[in-house]
């Protein structure tokens, strides 16, 4: 599994059809592409959102971004991350 952050940029769809329903639906379909979300926050800025994910690979990761904009009306953009410990790892033989 890898971790990916999703930020998301509402629609004015996606506005009119926010409900604790659809983000039960968020999850849902996360879990549908072999995912787990771990938190999902409201941002002020540049996203309005920012769902933390672990999903199996690249490809499931936009799977469902794109999944998820077509029936949220909400845009994603996904980014894969590593914890600092994992980058650390990854640096030591410079």
């Amino acid at each position: 599994m890898s971790t990916f952050f999703m930020f998301g940029q509402y629609s004015s769809k996606g506005l009119k059809e926010m409900s604790q329903e659809r983000t039960g639906f968020i999850v849902d379909l996360i879990d549908k592409y072999g995912g787990k979300v771990y938190s999902m926050h409201v941002l002020l800025g540049d996203n309005d959102l920012v769902f933390i994910v672990d999903l199996p690979s690249t490809e499931q990761a936009m799977k469902a971004s794109v999944a998820l904009s077509k029936q949220t009306g909400i845009s994603f953009t996904s980014s894969p991350a590593v914890t600092v410990d994992e980058f650390d790892g990854m640096i030591s033989d410079f």
